[in-house]
């Protein structure tokens, strides 16, 4: 898929109001199994579902952290593409990620917010939880260049 193929995807999704579309065109977004769901607060939520194979201790057991950090930096994407006008797919510039607890093996859902908004480069907070959403199993912040 090339740019273009993929801006039309995201286009696409966006017409049709079908935000799952633009996990379903980026590979490892497909393995995670994610998935958009609309929410009445925040607009969307992201999601995994529970999935043994990615297991990173399996004495507590808790989902890998490098699951957890890429699935918040999917978050936050998906967010971005959809509530700012994307002409080619943004590019990390960072990403910080704060573990707050151990993440169970069981579904996995996140909220993202832009903070700051910009021509150039966008910032997103993103919050993960498991069962209580008032108890996040962590954070991150995420700068983005949309343009050059």
């Amino acid at each position: 898929m090339d740019n273009q193929d993929f801006v039309n995807a995201i286009l696409d999704a966006k017409e049709k109001q079908d935000y799952g579309l633009i996990a379903e065109n980026i590979p490892y977004l497909k393995y995670l199994g994610l998935t958009v769901e609309p929410d009445e607060k925040v607009g969307m939520i992201f999601h995994i579902p529970e999935n043994k194979k990615f297991t990173g201790n399996p004495v507590l057991p808790a989902l890998h952290g490098g699951v957890v950090g890429a699935f918040m930096e999917s978050a936050a994407l998906i967010h971005l593409i959809i509530n700012q006008e994307v002409e080619r797919l943004p590019k990390i510039i960072t990403f910080t990620t704060d573990y707050l607890r151990s993440a169970r093996v069981t579904d996995l859902y996140a909220e993202a917010f832009i903070t700051k908004p910009g021509r150039r480069v966008v910032n997103i907070r993103v919050r993960a939880w498991q069962e209580d959403r008032s108890k996040p199993v962590a954070t991150a912040n995420a700068n983005f260049l949309v343009s050059e």
